[in-house]
Parts: C-alpha cells; sequence; structure tokens
C-alpha cells in the first residue's frame, strides 16, 4: 500500500472511531427516566351527569363523560398509566336506584378502569346486589382485610394485583373500613373485618420483599383521618404505623386534597397519602419517575373534571 493510501485510510478510520466514541457518551450522558402516572377517583357516589349550572360551588363540575376524554388526554400522553378507584362506586343518585349498580360498572369498564376497592356503600344493596353486578366490571376488585370466605363474594375479590410498565413492577393492595355499626350486619353478612395494620404489614411483606414491586400502592376506604377519634385507624394513621407503601389513594371522608400529603413512615422514610373528595368532582394525579436505578421521585395533583 502506498503510504499517501496508508495515512488516508488509517484517518478515515480514526474519524469513524471518533464519532462513533461521541455518539456513544451522548447516548449514555443521557440517564433514561421512567414515568408511570397514577389516576385515582374515590366517592364517585353514581354521579354520571356533570352537576348543574344551578348547583352552587359544584356547578358545571364532574361527569363521567369530562373524566373519560381527560383520561384519554392523559393516557395519550402517557401509556404508562394506572387509573384506580378507592370506593363508595354505589349510592347517590336515581341511577344507582334504578340499575342497582350496573351503570356505574359499565362505565368504569369503559373508562378502564384497572382496580378498585370496596366502600361501605357498596353494600347499599347487600352483599347479594354487589354480586349480580359484578359481571358487569371487567376489572379487579382488591381488598385485602375483608375475609368473604363464608359469603358469596368468596374468590371474586383479590387481596392484591401486580402490574409492570416499562420495566416497573408495581403492587396494589386494598383496605376497607369497619363495616360494624356504619353497615346493617344483614347487608355485609358473615364478612370478617381483619386488622388493617397487620394486612397492610403482609400485603407489603409481599408485595416488596417476595414480588419485588418498586412501587407500592394501597386503595384504602378507612377515611384520611378523625381529629375527634385519634384512635380511630385513617390513611394518615395507617401510614405512620407500616413501612415499604409508597402511596395511599384514600377515600371515605370525602376530603378535598389539592395535593398529596408527605407522611413519616414507621422507618423515618417519606411517604404520600392522596385524596380527591367525591362525586367525581376530581381526578387525582400522581407521577413517579424512575431513574435506571429504579429510585423514584414523585409529584401530583389534583384535576377538576
Amino acid at each position: 500500500m502506498k503510504r499517501r493510501d496508508f495515512i488516508q485510510q488509517a484517518s478515515a478510520t480514526a474519524a469513524l472511531v471518533s464519532m462513533g466514541s461521541l455518539g456513544l457518551q451522548s447516548f449514555t450522558s443521557i440517564p433514561k427516566t421512567t414515568k408511570i402516572t397514577i389516576l385515582h377517583t374515590n366517592d364517585v357516589h353514581s354521579h354520571i351527569d356533570p352537576f348543574g349550572a344551578e348547583d352552587g360551588r359544584n356547578a358545571n363540575m364532574g361527569g363521567v363523560a369530562r373524566r373519560a376524554r381527560l383520561i384519554e388526554t392523559i393516557r395519550n400522553e402517557n401509556p404508562n398509566t394506572l387509573l384506580l378507584d378507592a370506593g363508595d362506586i354505589f349510592q347517590g343518585t336515581p341511577y344507582f336506584n334504578y340499575y342497582g349498580g350496573e351503570l356505574e360498572f359499565k362505565l368504569m369498564s369503559m373508562l378502564k378502569y384497572d382496580a378498585a376497592t370496596i366502600g361501605n356503600h357498596d353494600f347499599d344493596n347487600a352483599i347479594d346486589g354487589l354480586y349480580a353486578q359484578l359481571p358487569h366490571a371487567k376489572f379487579d376488585f382488591i381488598i385485602s382485610n375483608y375475609d368473604f370466605s363464608n359469603t358469596i363474594l368468596d374468590t371474586h375479590t383479590k387481596p392484591y394485583k401486580l402490574f409492570k410498565m416499562d420495566g416497573i413492577k408495581i403492587g396494589v393492595f386494598g383496605l376497607g373500613i369497619e363495616l360494624n355499626g356504619l353497615v346493617d350486619p344483614a347487608m355485609y353478612k358473615e364478612t370478617k373485618y381483619l386488622d388493617p395494620v397487620e394486612m397492610a404489614q403482609e400485603m407489603t411483606r409481599i408485595l416488596k420483599i417476595q414480588e419485588k414491586c418498586d412501587l407500592v400502592i394501597c386503595l384504602s376506604h378507612m377515611g384520611y383521618t378523625y381529629k375527634n377519634n385519634p384512635e380511630k385507624i385513617s390513611d394518615l394513621k395507617l401510614a405512620a404505623l407500616t413501612k415499604d407503601i409508597d402511596l395511599i389513594i384514600g377515600g371515605h371522608t370525602h376530603t378535598f386534597l389539592p395535593k398529596p400529603t408527605l407522611v413519616k413512615n414507621s422507618i423515618d422514610k417519606t411517604m404520600l397519602v392522596n385524596q380527591v373528595g367525591c362525586y367525581g368532582i376530581n381526578l387525582g394525579r400522581i407521577d413517579f419517575y424512575f431513574d435506571t436505578l429504579k429510585n423514584k421521585s414523585s409529584n401530583g395533583t389534583a384535576i377538576v373534571v
């Protein structure tokens, strides 16, 4: 090979190597972030239509159709989105009195809810009435502290459910409020209430250690807090007594939070508690961001529907 040809070939090869190296450095210098969006509702109470123009502070708010458009927009923005409900789907408008919950479950299925837990008002047509509507629900009911083994709901709920999105493993479990003293025993029959703190510890052990979840969510219908009854279990109390829960999505007390509450858990780590009022007026949104090592950060808000 002539000296001139060798020099030209060597120079070209060096340039290609340099370009390849530059491209690799440019690619690896940009950290990959995975975004998981959690959307949630609670205590919708059969509110299918938006509030009318004459309905005071809630005028023209809510409605399933508006919620559907909002959810679709967010899903188009981020396909890694879960849609969850924290209970009390039933009772509150003539839709429930007439259809017995069929319409609510059909509409939630059309909105592609991923899971829901059970609220006390979901027993308002008794446990048999809830069971009768389950075929219309194309999503799972998740609850770990109601033992339905001696009832018609046996095997029709799950203590927890796993989801995997873009390499991120998410575990969701559910907790319900104590029904005794709140619901006529004839309505829930032989349903047994299990201690929610003990069940939360068991669920988080399974989800965090056994299933190795990157994100653990509790769907709760126990109430945000009870200032006049500090001994009563609530979401804030549960958060402080447990560990390995990243987010509690609450219901029951119809608490409107503009953003999630930060709570120190039993090992002094910060986790989130959120609730978005009632009647489908707001849609909760919390975004979790995971880096390549699966370290996570988050932000959240309530969106008016």
